[in-house]
């Protein structure tokens, strides 16, 4: 069973990671094609193809001018780590044990606009490339074009050799559709997390963010294997809802006032 999630925007470069132990991302090559590409663009230009701010896209610009293998602790950071926000609140990648990181890199993957597919001991530097950015590349006209075919074909052999055909869709929509899930040999689980709220149950963005990193850890430090188990998830007191789930969605919901 293999898992997969979203980077965030928001990373942490200060802090020394918990671990030394580290990988390479597997698409570097690729990765240098996308930079050569942005190193083109003016600030000015980066603001308008990404929809940020100039103070942010001044940032990025000099990111990707820095951007430069080989990549090492000195600098660069595991993505796991690196990444902050509120599904790496849940996952909390910082507090793995060292067979907790042996078990995640074999199951779970995160998605990337620039790295596209990261293990979570994968080295990355300092970035911001949104998976949904309409940049032109010679595989078409924006980042789906470019990731889709590797990222299915890399994600189909990463669950076949996972040890149970599942795919847990853990991402947004934005990064998911990178894939496409019809061409993959597995099973395709996707968690739905609410949150009641005056009388109903509601997707609640933050919170459903953390809990997608809650799920993520869970699956990793239970080694959970098989799609059935998922079901148990009693976290942060979400509680599987079956009558809410249908098929390949499964619903989980937390009454107002639990944690």
């Amino acid at each position: 069973m293999l898992s997969v999630i979203s980077p965030a925007k928001t990373l942490d470069f200060e802090t020394s990671p918990s671990t030394t132990t580290h990988s390479l991302p597997d698409y570097l090559d690729h990765s240098q094609q996308l930079i050569d590409i942005l190193r083109d663009y003016s600030p000015q230009q980066l603001s308008e193809l990404m929809g940020i701010s100039d103070k942010l896209a001044g940032l990025n610009a000099a990111r990707f001018a820095e951007w430069q293998p080989p990549f090492d602790l000195d600098n660069a950071k595991q993505a796991a780590q690196a990444f902050q926000g509120d599904v790496y609140a849940g996952l909390e990648a910082d507090t793995f044990s060292e067979t907790d990181n042996a078990f995640a890199q074999e199951h779970l993957r995160i998605l990337s606009g620039l790295y596209g597919l990261l293990k979570p001991l994968d080295l990355i530097q300092p970035y911001r490339l949104e998976m949904g950015t309409r940049l032109p590349n010679n595989a078409g006209k924006d980042l789906y074009a470019f990731w889709k075919p590797i990222l299915t074909r890399e994600l189909d052999q990463a669950i076949s050799r996972s040890g149970s055909k599942v795919l847990v869709n853990l991402a947004s929509n934005e990064y998911f559709k990178a894939i496409d899930a019809k061409a993959l040999d597995a099973e395709v689980i996707t968690p739905v997390f609410k949150d009641a709220k005056n009388g109903q149950y509601k997707i609640i963005s933050f919170y459903a963010k953390k809990a997608r990193g809650l799920m993520s850890a869970w699956i990793i430090r239970q080694r959970l294997n098989h799609a059935a188990d998922l079901k148990e998830f009693d976290v942060a007191g979400y509680r599987y809802h079956p009558a809410m789930s249908e098929g390949g969605t499964l619903v989980f919901t937390r009454e107002e006032g639990a944690s």
